[in-house]
Parts: C-alpha cells; sequence; structure tokens
C-alpha cells in the first residue's frame, strides 16, 4: 500500500454506529474497528493504483455495446427516454394513506 492510511478509532466506531442507528454489543465494536480499517485499507490501494489513461466509465450500456462476443447486450438496457408522469389524483386515489398531496408513512425510527 502506497501512503498512510487513516485509521478508525473506537469513538468513530460508536459515532458512526449512532448516526446509522445501529447498536453495537461490546464485543462488537473491536470487530467494526477492524472491518472499516480494512475497507479504508482497500480504498487506499485502490487509490494508489495508475489509472493515467482510463477512461472514466459513466454508463455501462457503452460498455456492453464495445465488448467483442457480446453484440445486443447493450439492447437489454431500457432506452432512457422521456415520458409523462403519473397523475398525482390517482396514485393518492389509490394510497392507502394519504394528505391529498403526500403518502403518509408510519414512523420507523425511535430514538
Amino acid at each position: 500500500m502506497s501512503g498512510s492510511v487513516a485509521t478508525v478509532s473506537m469513538e468513530e466506531v460508536e459515532r458512526v454506529a449512532e448516526l446509522a442507528n445501529l447498536e453495537l454489543a461490546a464485543d462488537e465494536k473491536p470487530l467494526m474497528q477492524r472491518d472499516l480499517n480494512a475497507i479504508l485499507g482497500y480504498v487506499a490501494q485502490l487509490n494508489g493504483l495508475d489509472t493515467t489513461g482510463v477512461e472514466p466509465l459513466a454508463q455501462i450500456g457503452d460498455l456492453f455495446a464495445a465488448e467483442a462476443g457480446d453484440a445486443g447486450r447493450g439492447a437489454e438496457l431500457r432506452a432512457d427516454a422521456v415520458a409523462g408522469s403519473l397523475d398525482r389524483a390517482s396514485v393518492m386515489a389509490s394510497a392507502p394513506e394519504t394528505d391529498g398531496a403526500f403518502f403518509k408513512t408510519p414512523k420507523v425510527i425511535e430514538r
């Protein structure tokens, strides 16, 4: 690996768990710290690769069409076409609960 790799502190593990609304047991925290540090190490390894001359990939459809032996695979992808939106009134009429403009959903996050 090239360059220094940032390491995740136990406080950062606890903060990430809090933000993700995860309850980690005391014995799980070191394992999470190890896993997060392994991910950062892998990202550092990827950042160290020489990508000179490698074009960024923006659309995989172009890749399918360009690959030899994969003729027609790009055709499996849906064409990107402008289409009209659904009628709000008919969608809201089908909703289990609505205020007329938005869907109402039950609260799922308790703090």
